[in-house]
């Protein structure tokens, strides 16, 4: 998806941003080491890989409030204790932005 952006803009990436959720399954320090070998001879080398983490957050029925649970192990209102089984947030694997940089345009305020 990066590498369509950045070939339809004509850009060079230098960043992607990632949101990423313990309920992914992916571990952001695997993630991280495997961008880096992923990217080797594309025109994503070189560019850096910004995971911002996101907590598992469930709708507590009995508080009728979203709780942010501090343990994937258990699912349960860290207030109330009641079982807590509608996620809202921590399944996260999305990229939500990318850093650019226009080289025609640096190019050609360089030149003028």
């Amino acid at each position: 998806m990066a590498l369509e952006e950045a070939k339809f803009r004509q850009v060079t990436i230098d960043a992607v941003h990632l949101d990423l959720g313990p309920l992914s399954g992916v571990v952001a320090e695997a993630l991280l080491f495997s961008y880096q070998i992923a990217c080797n001879g594309t025109p994503l080398e070189g560019s850096r890989l910004v995971i911002r983490e996101v907590p598992i957050e469930v709708y507590c029925p009995a508080c009728k409030t979203r709780k942010t649970l501090t343990s994937m192990q258990w699912f349960y209102c860290p207030t109330c204790g009641v079982p807590a089984s509608e996620v809202i947030h921590g399944k996260e694997l999305m990229i939500t932005g990318l850093e650019v940089r226009d080289e025609r345009r640096t190019t050609l305020a360089g030149s003028a």
